[in-house]
């Protein structure tokens, strides 16, 4: 098709006079030569949209012939994903909405801190009462929710450390506009394609455009420097779309059907939406003022999208991640799935100003191969199967070959097509078995269609075929179909697929630094494109030079035979012994029993050596454990592991041999097993009893670290506590605390279902310190709530709960909260403040007159902020510093912290492997007035009372330990949901997530005990 003359429609557009400014952008898409040569395009500005059809009435696309009725059903809508690429470069394989032509809404921006809502608002005290304790009326007019300010400016206790972190200043021109225009293709492109498009349009419509290089996001948003000639604009354009040849497997051959090139043509609508500018932006980066504004979002994303052009052209795009088989190729980790290494990027505003947080990633992808080998790979049922081409399956096994293929995207290979299927499940009917109607209702059976039109004889004829519609009977059978390149492993990876993809992404810090480095300055990486130029940007390429402190460890209280011992963690790494200490409080356990699920004879026959090893190291810790068990330790198969009911009643066996106080049960396993799951939830919510778990591997070794290890979580079972702060809280920090002003911390956490679940409820938990000073003791309630929801709807009821039970353990409720949430991403900040702030609140309206100062702390681990040693002089002896971590202690809260809100990064613990994450704390809310010492040194205190080890942990205990029972909860649903959901899987349409079942009821001998640890 010739190229049409472009000067009759700019003939009729009304332009706007501005200068014209031409440019050529050498980073075309590498394909662009081959494709864009034969394209055909036409350009009408929007006074002649209406003019289109009656000029050029023939150019509207029709659907092609569908030769495949059965595998295609009714001509699918064109918005499915091509590909022209033969090798890794991006993902095409992605879920598209099934309608013609693109929904108008706007993408909503994921930038790095969302602004505060409009409705957030602020209740005073006087306002605060409620009769249900959780939903609270206004009595007075609102006002805004406004952040807790940084108290000062900063802290200043501990030795200062030279630091590089790996943020990047962006300047920016605070006065440069840019204009938002929305972009509406249809058909409905793969943002491969869309970003061809949107090139194509750069390149022969330069005039139109103003000149500009616009930067574009795939999807629907396209930002210009300079304003178009118009504010509304359509385009149509005609692209081939290149079909490779592809093998059948196992050397068959076939007779092409079509042709290897189609012209496909789309109408794409631009429209001016909004200009903007940075002088918002500006102003909140400034430390100027005391007036809070929300973070300007749109021209933050406007700033992130032109950023992330050029990377997402030569990368695949995962959320805020991307991947290149070019940053050291591609790894198989086993079970089809490869690991791909790449980078993260993401601007966040700093009190340096805007940076470009750049780290490296690495995540795990499905192999682009055939269905049939696929599936040798991921299950072990089917490593067979190419040799057993007569075999089908089981109903267990359908319903794993169905979990393992959901959702997953996949090309064909007996005909050329660049059409993409999502696999909704499998046919109930073998393959040899299925009747398809064609389009003249004539009933065909499968196998002989194939062989009629394609001279192809299925092979896999017991095996279902693949079920590639939500709605309608269309099937295409496993063998002649190919997992699609690009696509991010959704399915729950294996212990050795984790392990490879760890010893994959864990670099020490120099090395993660080098490849940082690299990324900064290569050809995939931020400022590999001219956007940056366009749009008046200078990004740094150096990592952001700063200062942090090192805290000191406190002093910590153990037992020494009934008396207490002093000790100051002062090795590099904070870790301390307990050679010749005990326990700070160590329990006594005379009533505990010990079964076992499978095990070799030799296994077997070590289990009198362990219990009188583990009896002897619980001595030695200041832990009383009977040498002797209230029976004979019992010996079951570990397929007793898979009958729920038959596990119920051997352990409430044990328990009825032990008068119904049993305080400990020891279970040594095999292996790990599924099993486990409903063990816990047995034995916790309908036997009564306390179990502490371990294998058989570690058991054999009989090692005296492994041995202290099960001590301690032991003792922390049964009511113990493995270490206590010598000198307590208040008289640490007196302006804030006093012996007999009681203070809770609590910590909250939700815990979601595996991505591909779309059902499974959430679970919250919360955990609350049950004894003051010490706060070293915890206990729990966990709930679940609506699929997916992080808001936890329950809080005020077990706020309420938590402080009920402070008030009978301690005689009186808390002066002050210190509430520590975690799993709360910065986009959910206020809105989770606004709500759960709020019934915290509720909570405590239930008592009387109480009115306790209120501190909301958000916790995150996963962040990709990441500090390095700063390198004064590479030649020195002292060189080998620079690849160790940062020591624990190190606090940052300058440079790289937000510009006004309290907030610091904190790493606790020593990084024995990898580069040590700093855990950001980020303190929405405080009554309590926190300077900016007294709260850091509160956390990091409290990370060396975790009663689980001898050393510092990363995270603070109370979000430590919410985490903890969250899962613990999960554990509770997922064997017992596991048949619901499989059996959920297998319908055609998706339905809302049902009402989230509740939780067992813990038994009342558990209920108080730290039974999560």
């Amino acid at each position: 098709m010739e190229e049409t003359d472009e000067s009759n429609g700019n003939k009729k557009c009304i332009t706007k006079t501005r200068s014209f400014r031409g440019r050529t952008n050498p980073h075309k898409h590498q394909y662009q030569h081959h494709l864009l040569q034969y394209s055909s395009q036409f350009v009408f500005c929007n006074q002649n949209q209406n003019q289109y059809h009656s000029y050029y009435p023939a150019l509207l696309p029709l659907p092609s012939p569908i030769p495949l009725q059965l595998a295609l059903g009714p001509p699918t809508p064109p918005n499915q994903s091509f590909q022209w690429k033969t090798h890794l470069q991006k993902s095409s394989c992605k879920p598209k909405s099934p309608t013609f032509a693109a929904s108008s809404d706007n993408q909503v921006s994921d930038g790095a801190i969302a602004p505060a809502p409009k409705g957030l608002q602020q209740r005073t005290n006087e306002s605060l009462k409620g009769d249900d304790g959780r939903r609270i009326t206004h009595t007075r007019k609102p006002q805004a929710l406004i952040p807790a300010r940084r108290p000062d400016s900063g802290g200043k206790e501990g030795p200062v450390i030279s630091l590089l972190a790996n943020h990047f200043l962006v300047q920016f021109d605070s006065s440069q506009k840019i204009y938002h225009y929305n972009v509406e293709i249809s058909p409905n492109p793969s943002k491969e394609v869309a970003r061809m498009i949107k090139q194509r349009l750069v390149d022969n419509n330069s005039h139109v455009l103003s000149g500009a290089l616009p930067a574009y996001d795939g999807r629907k948003n396209l930002y210009s420097p300079v304003e178009f000639q118009n504010d509304k604009l359509e385009f149509y354009i005609s692209l081939p779309i290149l079909a490779s040849k592809l093998a059948l497997p196992y050397g068959e051959t076939y007779e092409s059907q079509e042709k290897h090139q189609q012209l496909k043509l789309f109408r794409i609508n631009i429209k001016l939406v909004s200009k903007i500018d940075g002088t918002e932006l500006g102003n909140y980066l400034s430390k100027e003022g005391d007036d809070w504004i929300p973070l300007p979002q749109d021209y933050l994303h406007a700033l992130d999208v032109v950023l992330r052009e050029s990377p997402a052209e030569k990368c695949i795009a995962v959320g805020r991640s991307l991947y290149s088989s070019t940053m050291g190729g591609t790894k198989e980790i086993g079970g089809g799935a490869v690991g791909l290494r790449g980078f993260f990027q993401s601007l966040r505003p700093t009190q340096q100003g805007l940076a470009l947080n750049v780290d490296f990633s690495v995540t795990a992808f499905h192999e682009s191969i055939g269905v049939i080998l696929y599936l040798q790979k991921r299950l072990e049922f089917l490593r067979d199967l190419s040799q057993r081409k007569t075999r089908g399956l089981t109903g267990e096994e359908r319903k794993k070959v169905e979990k393992a293929l959901k959702n997953i995207r996949v090309f064909v290979c007996h005909r050329e097509t660049v059409q993409r299927y999502r696999i909704y499940g499998l046919t109930e009917a073998a393959t040899e078995n299925l009747w398809f109607a064609d389009r003249d209702g004539k009933n065909l059976r499968l196998v002989n269609y194939f062989k009629d039109h394609y001279s192809y004889d299925i092979q896999f004829r017991n095996l279902p075929c693949l079920q590639i519609s939500r709605s309608k009977p269309c099937y295409l059978p496993m063998e002649l179909c190919m997992i699609c390149e690009g696509q991010k492993f959704l399915g729950k990876l294996s212990d050795d697929q984790t392990a490879r993809i760890l010893k994959m992404g864990c670099q020490r810090p120099r090395e993660r630094k080098a490849i940082i480095d690299e990324v900064m300055r290569g050809p995939l990486g931020p400022t590999s494109g001219n956007q940056g130029k366009e749009f008046d940007l200078h990004i740094s390429r150096e990592m952001t030079r700063l200062n942090g402190r090192i805290l000191q460890p406190p002093k910590l209280k153990l037992g020494d035979r009934g008396h207490v011992r002093d000790l100051v963690p002062s090795r590099h790494d904070r870790q301390w012994n307990l050679l010749d200490s005990h326990v700070f409080e160590g329990t006594r356990i005379d009533r505990w029993a010990l079964i076992s699920f499978g095990g070799t004879p030799d296994q077997k026959s070590s289990i009198a050596k362990f219990i009188n090893l583990l009896s002897q190291r619980c001595e030695q810790l200041g832990i009383f454990l009977n040498r002797k068990t209230i029976m004979s330790p019992q010996f079951e198969p570990t397929q007793v592991l898979n009958n729920v009911s038959l596990l119920e009643s051997k352990l409430k066996k044990i328990q009825r041999a032990a008068s119904n106080n049993l305080q400990l049960l020891v279970c040594v396993m095999e292996k790990k097993h599924k099993g486990y799951g409903d063990l816990k939830r047995i034995a916790e919510t309908r036997v009564g009893v306390l179990s502490q778990c371990c294998l058989y591997p570690n058991l054999s070794k009989f090692s005296s670290q492994f041995l202290a290890n099960l001590a301690l979580k032991i003792n922390a079972k049964v009511g113990g506590c493995t270490v206590a702060l010598y000198n307590s809280l208040p008289s640490q920090m007196p302006r804030l605390f006093q012996t007999d002003e009681r203070v809770i911390f609590l910590g909250a956490d939700v815990t979601h279902p595996h991505p591909l679940d779309d059902f499974s409820p959430s679970v919250a938990a919360v955990v609350g310190s049950m004894n003051w000073p010490a706060a070293n003791k915890y206990v729990s309630r966990i709930r679940s709530q609506t699929h997916r929801q992080e808001i936890i709807q329950d809080l005020g009821a077990m706020v309420g709960e938590l402080l009920d039970e402070f008030n009978q353990d301690v005689g009186k409720l808390p002066k002050r909260i210190i509430f520590f949430r975690d799993g709360v991403s910065e986009t959910q900040f206020y809105k989770v403040l606004k709500e759960e702030l709020e019934s915290i609140r509720g909570a405590c309206s239930t008592f009387p007159g109480y009115k306790p100062l209120i501190t909301f702390a958000v916790v995150q681990k996963r962040h990709h902020t990441r500090l390095f040693p700063f390198e004064t002089d590479q030649s020195s002896t002292q060189n080998q510093f620079f690849d160790e971590n940062i020591p624990p202690g190190t606090v940052v809260d300058t440079v790289i912290t937000h510009p006004k809100e309290f907030d610091f990064y904190l790493c606790s613990h020593w990084g024995v492997k990898g580069t040590s994450r700093p855990t950001h704390y980020h303190v929405l809310w405080d009554e309590n007035q926190f300077t900016s010492d007294e709260f850091q040194k509160l956390v990091y205190n409290l990370c060396y009372t975790f009663v689980r080890c001898t050393k510092p942990v990363s995270l603070v205990p109370p979000a430590f330990y919410a985490h903890l029972a969250a899962y613990r909860g999960r554990l509770y649903l997922e064997r017992s949901e596991s048949s619901t959901f499989m059996k959920s899987s297998t319908t055609l349409s998706r339905a809302a997530p049902p009402k989230a079942a509740p939780l067992p009821k813990l038994s009342e001998n558990v209920k108080k005990l730290m039974f999560y640890c």
